[in-house]
C-alpha cells in the first residue's frame, strides 16, 4: 500500500524537472551509444537524481556511462485536473493508479527499446514484489536499460501489470510511501556493477553477496586505535593466509548473522 503524499520537490544542481511526455536526461551529461538507460515513470520526477546524482554514479552519469531519463506521469492523467488516480473498486481506503493512465506512460517508456524484456527489464517497485538481491542487480546490469514503474498511493491496477507483463520486485519486506527511493537504490546497485563506473572492478566480486556470503571485516591505518589491533595475520604479508582468514570470516559473518544465506549457501557449495 503506498500511502502519503510529499511537498513539491526542489530542483538538485543542474536538474530540470518539467512535465514532458517524451523521456529526457535529468541530468546534462553526455550521451554514448550503447550507454545503459534508466527510464523512470513517476510523479515525483524532481525526486530524481537525488543520491543518484552524487559520488561514483554522478560522476558515471555527467560522464554518459549511463542515463537517466524521468517520465512524469502527471501529463498522462485524465481531464482538465490530470487525473492519475481513483477509488478502489470494491470500496476501501486511499487510490489507485489507473490503467489506462500508467498505460500511456508504459507506451511512451517502451518506445525506442526493444521488446525483449531480457534485453530491457520492466519493473513495478511493489512491496508485494520479489525482493530485489546483487543477482538481480547484475542481471539488469547486463541489459541495455530498464524501465520502472514507482507506484503510489495504494498501488497500481492489476490489469495494467498483467496486460504489459511487469516484473514486481520489492526492496524488501516493508512499506514505503513510494517506489522512488526504492528505484534510486535499486538503480545505484545496478550502476555500479556497469564497466568504467567503479574504479576497481574487482572490488565487487568480494564485496558482500557477490559470492553469496556476507563481505569479510575490512581495516585500514592506523594500525591500533583505542587498544584494537589489526588482525596480525593481514600485516604478515602471506596472502595465502590472508585470503583463508578472509573466506573464514565470511562463513563466520554470514553464519552468525544470516543464517538464511549460510544455508543455502551451503546446499549451492
Amino acid at each position: 500500500m503506498w500511502r502519503g503524499m510529499t511537498d513539491k520537490p526542489r530542483s538538485h544542481g543542474r536538474l530540470k524537472a518539467r512535465p514532458t511526455l517524451t523521456p529526457r536526461s535529468l541530468m546534462e551529461a553526455p550521451e554514448r551509444p550503447g550507454s545503459w538507460v534508466a527510464r523512470i515513470i513517476t510523479l515525483f520526477p524532481g525526486a530524481f537524481p537525488g543520491v543518484l546524482g552524487e559520488s561514483l554514479t554522478g560522476r558515471a552519469l555527467d560522464e554518459g556511462k549511463w542515463r537517466l531519463e524521468p517520465i512524469d506521469l502527471r501529463p498522462f492523467g485524465e481531464g482538465r485536473h490530470r487525473n492519475v488516480d481513483d477509488t478502489p473498486a470494491g470500496g476501501g481506503a486511499g487510490m489507485v493508479l489507473r490503467a489506462d493512465v500508467v498505460a500511456r506512460a508504459l507506451d511512451v517508456a517502451a518506445q525506442g527499446v526493444p521488446p525483449d524484456r531480457a534485453r530491457w527489464p520492466v519493473v513495478y517497485l511493489s512491496p508485494r514484489g520479489r525482493r530485489f538481491d546483487q543477482a538481480t542487480a547484475r542481471r539488469w546490469a547486463g541489459a541495455e536499460g530498464i524501465t520502472m514503474l514507482c507506484g503510489r498511493f495504494e498501488g497500481v491496477d492489476e490489469r495494467v501489470l498483467e496486460d504489459y507483463g511487469i516484473e514486481e520486485v520489492s526492496l524488501g519486506d516493508f512499506v514505503l510511501t513510494g517506489g522512488e527511493i526504492a528505484a534510486q537504490a535499486m538503480i545505484d546497485a545496478t550502476v555500479r556493477l556497469l564497466p568504467g563506473v567503479l574504479g576497481n572492478a574487482a572490488s565487487t566480486e568480494e564485496e558482500s553477496h557477490s559470492t553469496g556470503l556476507l563481505e569479510h571485516p575490512q581495516y585500514t591505518r592506523p594500525a591500533t586505535w583505542r587498544g584494537r589491533e589489526i588482525p596480525p595475520v593481514l600485516l604478515s604479508g602471506n596472502h595465502g593466509e590472508i585470503e583463508k582468514w578472509r573466506r573464514a570470516e565470511a562463513e563466520r559473518l554470514t553464519r552468525d548473522r544470516r543464517p538464511d544465506l549460510w544455508t543455502r549457501f551451503r546446499d549451492e557449495d
